[in-house]
């Protein structure tokens, strides 16, 4: 089943980034290739169930079984000793990866308190992490259920050459971007 954005990424997105660049075929043009939700859990050294939470509250969220990250070495200073899991991540790909976006850009995204758009800097290769504090703005997570409340990056890995071209692709598949780049 093909879903509305990747439909879209075919019949719209595409000639538009092809005119506005000037690509000479389909292949050229830049591509959403994956989805990386991670986060970042330093407490997980103290309560080891806050890893199986984030794991079942992002398993919840994407619909794709989240990994427990673990740490490569020791760290005294933190308390982390090599292989303990200190954050939870998820890869998505293909329609799960389209379904999650449709569901970030038009449900969750909008939920945030005072939201204005989101910061339009790139990481210099095309593509864009965008970090939120909280993770009760998905609507899969009952807030009556939550004790700690968690942020995570999303990481939209692209495989466009420059920031112009990840931004156009982003910005034409609707992520609410503050102000116009320059």
């Amino acid at each position: 089943m093909e879903t509305t954005l990747s439909k879209d990424y075919k019949e719209r997105i595409v000639p538009a980034l092809t005119k506005e660049f000037g690509y000479h075929t389909v292949m050229q043009v830049p591509r959403l290739e994956k989805i990386v939700i991670n986060q970042g859990i330093g407490e997980a050294t103290q309560d080891k169930k806050l890893i199986d939470i984030a794991i079942n509250e992002l398993t919840a969220i994407t619909g794709q079984k989240a990994v427990a990250t673990l740490s490569r070495k020791d760290i005294s200073n933190f308390k982390v000793r090599k292989k303990m899991p200190i954050g939870v991540r998820v890869t998505l790909r293909r329609e799960r990866m389209y379904e999650f976006l449709e569901r970030l850009i038009r449900v969750a995204l909008p939920r945030i308190r005072d939201f204005k758009g989101i910061e339009g800097r790139l990481d210099g290769r095309g593509n864009y992490t965008l970090g939120i504090t909280e993770q009760i703005i998905f609507p899969e997570i009952n807030i009556d259920n939550i004790n700690k409340l968690m942020g995570m990056n999303i990481t939209f890995v692209t495989s466009a050459n420059t920031d112009e071209e990840g931004y156009a692709l982003l910005k034409l598949f609707g992520l609410p971007f503050k102000n116009e780049k320059k």
